[in-house]
């Protein structure tokens, strides 16, 4: 049989194998969390976390992946991105969001945050935490405020709180749901509460 009868007869078989090794495997998830707390002005707030993650078998090659975790605070545009790896920026380890100059303070001390600071933080005495490994519950410290709660005036106003900082971690706890169910629709913020303020 020549080269090419023999490229002919495999290539179905070749094709399947490709398509099987490059797509497939993964497990799809959507992941949130809907917890109340108190944003730094004192107002209690519903803070929502979500991400998304794919999940493959232990013998397959490839590591499970991970979104970054959004994080949003009721009545508020500032969304924070908290990431891993070298992705995240260079304050400190693990799962973090960093401080942005002009828009953060450290709580502790109230200083200009920088992008060294960090001012969030999943499970942060865990140097190696990954998203992709995250459970069903998580810590989370913030340890940052706002520089200022709102910009511009008027109609044009835009509220920047956040999350109030704490020395103590918040204790969350997480849903998980296959991609694209109905259980995986992410919970929605109640805006009325925002208009009658």
């Amino acid at each position: 049989m020549s080269f090419s009868a023999f490229s002919r007869a495999y290539k179905p078989v070749i094709a399947s194998l490709m398509l099987l090794f490059t797509s497939g495997c993964a497990s799809y998830y959507s992941h949130f969390a809907m917890f109340p707390a108190e944003n730094s002005s004192g107002e209690s707030r519903q803070v929502r976390l979500s991400w998304q993650s794919a999940e493959y078998p232990g013998w397959w090659l490839a590591s499970d992946k991970a979104t970054s975790v959004k994080l949003e605070t009721q009545c508020s545009d500032r969304v924070w991105r908290l990431r891993d790896g070298d992705d995240a920026g260079g304050c400190d380890t693990g799962i973090r969001a960093c401080g942005e100059r002009g828009r953060d303070l450290v709580a502790a001390t109230a200083q200009p945050a920088a992008g060294t600071t960090r001012c969030m933080a999943i499970n942060p005495v865990d140097p190696g935490a990954r998203i992709a490994r995250l459970g069903n519950k998580l810590e989370l410290l913030v340890s940052c405020t706002p520089a200022a709660v709102t910009e511009g005036q008027g109609d044009d106003a835009r509220n920047l709180d956040y999350l109030r900082a704490s020395s103590v971690p918040y204790t969350v706890y997480v849903r998980k749901a296959p991609r694209g169910s109905m259980r995986a629709r992410l919970p929605e913020f109640d805006e009325s509460v925002c208009d009658a303020e």
